[in-house]
């Protein structure tokens, strides 16, 4: 198990979804965001769902209320929430919608890991995947910066300071649950595993 921290990330608009992915029921569980604390707890000592409010939530876990809980639904609070509640050097950050990114992809994430990165990201050949990876301490002062200015471009930031990237070839694990069809897409995958 490891003993970084790993956080949830379930405070976004879910916009695309139609309604909150986080609270969609997912393999056998009432919500996603259960089976995803439920998984991680297998992997991780500690696991922490970040949200705008815990309340919507029927199940005991250890929730991070965004400090600003109005207007914004960016990761960015989710992020600066973290760094002020955790006494940790860095914490795995993963998105509620991504139900299948393994223990193998996560090892291999802390494996590529050192101290003098900022943060190490999982990349397919999509792209950089910024809610999969591990976040250090070093950028909370970049994530105050970036709420105060109201920019929540996590890539762009990621682009500006030391980041490791972890290139993986598979890029299944990845699979965003954003839309209604990659919702049932994934229904449909869980069935098999």
């Amino acid at each position: 198990m490891f003993s970084t921290p790993c956080i949830i990330f379930a405070g976004g608009k879910s916009s695309r979804m139609g309604e909150d992915k986080a609270l969609l029921p997912f393999a056998g569980y009432k919500t996603l965001a259960h089976y995803q604390y439920e998984r991680l707890s297998k992997i991780f000592t500690t696991v922490y769902i970040s949200c705008k409010d815990s309340s919507k939530f029927d199940f005991d876990a250890n929730f991070l209320e965004d400090i600003d809980t109005n207007t914004t639904f960016a990761p960015t609070v989710g992020f600066v929430t973290a760094f002020k509640n955790l006494d940790s050097e860095r914490f795995f950050a993963l998105s509620v919608d991504t139900p299948f990114v393994t223990q193998k992809e996560i090892e291999e994430l802390f494996e590529a890991d050192e101290p003098k990165y900022d943060a190490t990201i999982a990349r397919t050949e999509e792209g950089m995947q910024p809610l999969c990876g591990i976040y250090h301490a070093s950028l909370q002062k970049n994530f105050e910066e970036m709420l105060k200015k109201e920019n929540h471009k996590l890539g762009q930031l990621l682009k500006s300071v030391h980041t490791k990237y972890v290139p993986f070839r598979q890029t299944h694990p990845f699979l965003n649950l954003n839309h209604p069809h990659q919702y049932q897409e994934a229904l449909q995958i869980i069935q098999n595993y």
